[in-house]
Order: C-alpha cells, then sequence, then structure tokens
C-alpha cells in the first residue's frame, strides 16, 4: 500500500525539482534497479541468520526511506530516497521463502498467491488513498507509508515467529547470488533453468504491457485519464481475486505445473486479443485473460522454484527469481516504450505476446519432481 501511496506521486515530485523526463523515468526504474542486485542479497542473508531479522530490518528500511522522500529537498535525496526503498522493498524473496518453510503441496502455491494479492490490494487501494492524503497538504501521503511500515515493524516483532530453526540455516561464506558461480550453481539444480527462463518471460511479457499500456489505451481507444485509471482499477481487482482466492482453489486440484502452462496460455492469448478488441466489452476480456494468466502462472512458478532445493536455500532461489523478475521490469517498460515509439500500439501486445510464448516454450520442458522430501516446519505464534 505504501508503495502504491508514492508511486503517483513521484513523477510531480521530480517536475517540481525541474527533473527532465529522463530523469522522471530513471526515478522509477532505479527502484527495480537495486531491487535486481538486492533481492538475491537479502534471500541469501535470511538462509544464514534467519527470516524474521531480515523482514524486521527491511520493513524498518522502508519506514527510513518514506521518511527521506517526504523530507527530500533536491533530485539528489530523491533518488536517495527510492535507491533506499528499492534496497529495503527487495524483501519479496525472503516473504516467500517463509511461506516455503511452513508449507508443503498446494498449500505453498496458495501462500505464494496471497502473497501477490496482498501486493495487489495494496497497488488498487495505495494510489487512491495518496491523493485524498495529498489533499491534506504536502508529505503527508509519504508520512502516511512511513507510519504503515512502522506499523508492520512493530506487529512482526510481536506476532511473527522465526521459520527457519538455527540448525537448518546455511552458514557458508556470503558470495553475491547473482555472481558466475553462484548462478551456475542456481540453474544446475534439476528444471530450475527451465523454471527461470518461465519465469523471467512471463513476467517481461506483463512489464511490456505495465510500461506503455496508459500510453496505447490513450491511443488506440481514446480514452482519458480517467478511463485508464479505471481500466487499471479493474485489472488490479482481476490480480487479487485470481491469485486471492482462485488459484488457491485451482492449486488443490490441478498440478502446478498444469497451472504454469494453463497461465502462460492465457496470457499470450490476452496480449494477442487487445490489438483486436473493438469495443470496451473485448478489451476487459483481453484484460482479464492478461492478468488473470499472470496470477495463475506466478505463484506456481514461485512454488515450483521453491522446491528445487531444500529449506535452507529457499531464500538464495527465491532471490534469484525475484531479481529475474526486477530486470524483466526495467527492460520490459523501456523495450515497449521504444517499439511503441518506432512501430503502432499493436506491435507493443504483440511483442508482449511473443514473450508469453517463449515462456510457455521452456514451460512445456517437463522438469523431474523436484519437491525436497522434508516435511514444512510449523511455527508456533509467539506473543
Amino acid at each position: 500500500m505504501g508503495f502504491g501511496i508514492v508511486i503517483p506521486l513521484l513523477p510531480i515530485y521530480a517536475e517540481q525539482m525541474h527533473a527532465t523526463p529522463f530523469a522522471a523515468g530513471m526515478l522509477i526504474a532505479v527502484y527495480s534497479a537495486m531491487q535486481l542486485l538486492f533481492a538475491p542479497v537479502w534471500g541469501r542473508l535470511s538462509d544464514r541468520i534467519g527470516r524474521r531479522p531480515v523482514l524486521l530490518v527491511s520493513l524498518a528500511g522502508s519506514a527510513v526511506s518514506y521518511l527521506l522522500l517526504a523530507g527530500a529537498w533536491s533530485l539528489e535525496v530523491l533518488f536517495a530516497a527510492r535507491i533506499l526503498a528499492g534496497i529495503a522493498g527487495a524483501n519479496i524473496p525472503v516473504a516467500q521463502a517463509y511461506i516455503a518453510d511452513v508449507t508443503t503441496g498446494s498449500e505453498r502455491t496458495r501462500g505464494m498467491g496471497l502473497i501477490g494479492a496482498a501486493f495487489g490490494l495494496g497497488m488498487v487501494i495505495g494510489p487512491a488513498i495518496g491523493g485524498g492524503l495529498s489533499l491534506l497538504g504536502p508529505r503527508i501521503p509519504e508520512c502516511f507509508a512511513a507510519a504503515l511500515c512502522l506499523a508492520n515493524v512493530a506487529i512482526a516483532v510481536r506476532r511473527l515467529p522465526e521459520s527457519l530453526a538455527p540448525d537448518r540455516r546455511r552458514a557458508r561464506a556470503f558470495r553475491h547470488p547473482l555472481s558466475p558461480s553462484s548462478l551456475r550453481e542456481a540453474v544446475a539444480r534439476p528444471g530450475a533453468a527451465a523454471l527461470f527462463a518461465v519465469f523471467f518471460f512471463v513476467t517481461l511479457g506483463f512489464a511490456v504491457l505495465e510500461g506503455t499500456f496508459s500510453l496505447a489505451a490513450a491511443h488506440r481507444y481514446g480514452y482519458s485519464a480517467a478511463q485508464v485509471d479505471g481500466l487499471w482499477l479493474y485489472m488490479g481487482v482481476v490480480a487479487v481475486l485470481v491469485q486471492g482466492w482462485l488459484v488457491g482453489r485451482l492449486a488443490r486440484r490441478v498440478p502446478e505445473r498444469a497451472l504454469v502452462i494453463a497461465g502462460t496460455v492465457a496470457l499470450a492469448t490476452g496480449f494477442v486479443s487487445i490489438p483486436f478488441a473493438s469495443a470496451a466489452t473485448g478489451l476487459l476480456a483481453a484484460l482479464a485473460l492478461v492478468v488473470g494468466g499472470q496470477g495463475l502462472a506466478g505463484p506456481s512458478l514461485s512454488s515450483l522454484i521453491s522446491k528445487t532445493v531444500d529449506a535452507p536455500v529457499h531464500g538464495e532461489v527465491l532471490g534469484v527469481s525475484q531479481s529475474l523478475s526486477a530486470g524483466a521490469r526495467v527492460i520490459g517498460p523501456v523495450g515497449g516504450g521504444f517499439v511503441l515509439h518506432r512501430f503502432d500500439t499493436s506491435s507493443v501486445f504483440f511483442i508482449a505476446a511473443a514473450c508469453a510464448a517463449a515462456g510457455l516454450a521452456f514451460g512445456a520442458i517437463r522438469t523431474p519432481a523436484v519437491a525436497p522430501a522434508e516435511e514444512a516446519v510449523r511455527v508456533r505464534r509467539s506473543g
């Protein structure tokens, strides 16, 4: 929610500080760049010292980043705040590793889906709250976002137990998970390389949409800014429903690999359908396929990736996958913007469909059963 509150305000602050359009774009991109670098670091660190302390430190770091943003007096400080926000916000693999530690089977896919649903719900609610708070005065939204993070820290201190017992942690010399030796080790695990590839291409296709849809909808369909915002709200609601409800129900009946295949097929079909949608109903149906496909494939892929390793390295392998996701979110909007500038809106969605098709090709490669034999560790609520 805090992320959703501040994102719409960043271009306004950049303009007030006389930033160029390129600098304003970099202000958004630097967040994903930091996640690319630090998601695997947080994940690997949590394998060594536990999930709880890493989550507490990163949540506190997010609070500091919002306070720094609230007090930013120059463009340089604005960038510093977003860099810190990207570093602290790269803790998603730690949350995923926590879920992987305490779940097995279909419950793991459901847990991964709930993380995505929570993020989607925050992105739906956040901009509306930020817009309302901005009427109360400048910098109020960022202070509210910081308060949310501090409340998260307080709740976690009181209610969040450790999921990785000391005797299950991996104590070894630190090396960056994106170093060549670490990457070779990660992709050498049975089935991991194909899963990483699917995860990257699925995210890349969706990132192309995220970076270009607002402009494409305005140019192709003549939609106003309010109508485009309504479409984003619609996509957010669909994402919450799919990841928060549908994935959990399907995971109990359908193998995760089948959910990945179905999701990538829906994603590709939705992208191809968008240029041919001549009415609002057709566009809404195509967007539902895109968001629903992403919602089915993403949590299932995270669950499968976690099962390529045992619990002591859940954080590391999920960190690599989130780093790939962050890389896709840097490349996708830039590449999509280039295609939109040089060609037309249809080409953008066909490129996104090609990314989904590449993910489908890798997803069709049958990978061996890789779920570790160990059972999930049940944790007792503290406090």
